[in-house]
């Protein structure tokens, strides 16, 4: 049988395959190259990431130089921005920038950091050999604490607890009578460490003042810090002119201000008992817009009344019931008001306003409500509160100020019959007419700190308007909007 060309060469091409198959399987294969994974490298050390540094003293090149010298430790620099003036980084050293831009991907801090513990690291620190070893051995070692901690410096934070009250819009320091196991630490610099998966869960990560952010936020979830005795070492810095430091106490207030406000604080009660307000002024808005359907915005975040509103609605109270009761005016607390006064001596902690009644033939009594109806215009009292004839009708409104219209409602009453109303009613289910009965004689309650004119018979007067049980029976003004056991 004659061999063709064609048959002869398919012949050798499957001979040639059959030759390179059997070689694969006696040859063996290859080494893998010498070299360990790149995850696996960096997952065993320690990624430093400095954060909290500002103006044109930096040390960010200093500190970054003596933490990249450390073996199996990474240094990232984490700024909104590169860092001004210019810094000369180390090799190695890699700038994480925050703010997000249109033009770059977003930030994801979380993704440059490849090691299992990362250290939080004040501008200014210096590297101390084993330090950050034995810190991570002290985080792995006690199941108590969430992040250690070292001072920096021949200062020590303060050892704190902190209690945040989301709903009241405060946070409350005291001093903790441990010995190292701390809620929060605030007062000197410190190096943080934490796991990088625990940083990470937090919603603010990498938030300023970094020490002030990490306490708020392990308080919320219960965390405890270790602060162990040893300290890092600090660089000397330049003396500052007294034109710097003024601008370093204001840059460093401003973050403060900014940090609070991020996070929904509108008061700190501080460990001696001082108390830093962070809300509203006279010279500022109220914190909250105009409230449509009888619910302020903050309900429906879960929050009450922030307590700058309530500081301010107390003080337009007792100047208003000051002014009322030194002009002969016959007044009286009036719906949730006193709802306030009879459960606990104050304003319901989510009202967001004070309603008083008033005789209608008393009005020309009072000088600035006379002033008002004569003028057809607010009227400024000597102590900045204003005065005004509501547009929704007919009573009168008092602010806090021009700025900040935090307010008493006058309601102005007349007797009929024997019955008191009024000329303008806004649809509330407890607005209706009453026995004047209730105000012969008036009697008199406890309310924001002064004893306040009421009806003689203010359960009796509360159960006419809002039906039985309203005292005991607490409930946001609209519960079809919001009911007060979601937030309870």
């Amino acid at each position: 049988m004659r061999v063709t060309p064609c048959q002869a060469a398919l012949a050798a091409a499957i001979s040639l395959n059959l030759l390179l198959l059997l070689l694969s399987r006696l040859v063996p294969p290859a080494p893998p190259p010498c070299r360990r994974p790149r995850a696996a490298a960096s997952a065993a050390g320690v990624t430093v990431v400095l954060r909290d540094f500002d103006g044109p003293e930096h040390d960010v090149a200093g500190t970054a130089r003596s933490f990249s010298s450390l073996p199996g430790v990474a240094v990232l620099v984490a700024s909104e921005a590169p860092p001004y003036p210019p810094a000369a980084l180390p090799p190695g050293v890699a700038v994480l920038r925050l703010r997000p831009e249109p033009h770059r991907p977003p930030p994801r801090p979380e993704l440059a950091v490849g090691t299992r513990h990362v250290a939080l690291v004040p501008d200014g620190a210096r590297a101390a050999p084993g330090l950050l070893r034995r810190m991570r051995d002290a985080l792995e070692g006690d199941g108590a604490v969430k992040a250690v901690a070292a001072a920096v410096g021949r200062r020590r934070p303060r050892c704190l607890e902190l209690e945040v009250d989301v709903k009241g819009w405060t946070a409350r320091d005291r001093a903790y009578r441990g010995v190292a196991r701390c809620g929060a630490l605030d007062g000197a610099p410190a190096v943080v460490l934490l796991r990088t998966r625990d940083l990470f869960s937090l919603p603010f990560p990498l938030a300023r003042p970094v020490l002030t952010s990490l306490s708020f936020q392990a308080a919320l979830r219960g965390w405890r810090f270790l602060l162990l005795p040893d300290s890092f070492p600090s660089s000397v810095p330049p003396p500052f002119s007294p034109l710097s430091a003024l601008k370093a106490r204001a840059a460093a207030e401003k973050r403060h201000r900014e940090l609070m406000e991020l996070f929904g604080v509108k008061l700190e009660v501080l460990p001696d008992g001082r108390r830093r307000w962070h809300g509203c002024t006279k010279e500022t808005p109220r914190c909250f817009g105009t409230v449509r359907a009888q619910t302020p915005e903050y309900l429906l975040t879960g929050r009450w009344t922030p307590p700058c509103c309530l500081r301010a609605l107390r003080a337009t109270a007792r100047h208003v019931l000051a002014e009322l009761e030194s002009a002969g005016v016959r007044h009286w607390l009036e719906g949730g008001s006193l709802l306030g006064a009879v459960r606990s001596g104050d304003i319901i902690p989510w009202d967001y306003d004070v309603d008083v009644g008033f005789y209608r033939d008393d009005l020309a009594k009072c000088r600035w409500l006379a002033a008002v109806a004569a003028a057809g215009r607010a009227v400024q009292d000597p102590r900045g509160f204003l005065w005004e004839k509501a547009a929704e009708g007919e009573f009168y409104r008092v602010h806090f100020s021009p700025a900040n219209r935090l307010h008493v409602d006058l309601w102005p009453f007349y007797a009929r019959a024997g019955v008191m109303t009024k000329d303008t009613w806004l649809g509330h289910a407890q607005d209706v007419e009453f026995p004047e009965s209730f105000l012969l004689p008036l009697g008199s309650v406890a309310f924001a700190g002064v004893a306040a004119k009421a009806p003689n018979d203010p359960r009796g007067f509360l159960e006419f308007k809002f039906g039985p049980g309203a005292v005991e029976r607490a409930e946001y003004p609209n519960p079809g909007v919001r009911r007060l056991e979601q937030d309870l």
